[in-house]
């Protein structure tokens, strides 16, 4: 297996994260645009959250600096380790379906439940994915 190949599963979830932000950027200028809202009147949060009505993208961009944080570090530890093995791989490969399956359900119809699980399976693989790799780097 090549040594770089982590890095996909991370060019995907940067693709996601760049996604994410084009698309709220989208949502908030179009509700700008049709509710006639100055962007100077929510520069700050506070006042984004009480004139802004549909905030699942932003929720959405802000988690996905949450967990990924330590995916992408896990990605960099296993690449310059070398230990990019196919379970590592693997792990990685799902964390980042999950992610897409979390935003997905996060951005659209935004079930809360749906949303949980898909949130909580990510934790578990990526919480996974550390504990094999500290596995890893101890053997």
């Amino acid at each position: 297996m090549s040594g770089t190949a982590m890095l996909w599963p991370v060019f995907a979830l940067v693709g996601l994260t760049f996604a994410v932000w084009c698309r709220m950027f989208v949502v908030r200028i179009g509700q700008m645009k049709r509710e006639r809202i100055h962007p100077q009147s929510v520069a700050t949060s506070a006042q984004a959250a009480a004139r802004l009505t549909d905030s699942r993208v932003a929720d959405n961009l802000r988690n996905l600096f949450e967990l990924p944080v330590l995916f992408y570090a896990a990605a960099l530890v296993a690449l310059f380790a070398g230990l990019a093995t196919p379970a590592l791989l693997s792990l990685a490969w799902l964390f980042v379906a999950l992610r897409f399956a979390h935003s997905a359900i996060h951005c659209t119809y935004n079930k809360v439940m749906h949303r949980f699980v898909a949130y909580l399976a990510g934790g578990v693989v990526l919480w996974l994915l550390w504990a094999y790799l500290a596995f890893l780097l101890l053997t």
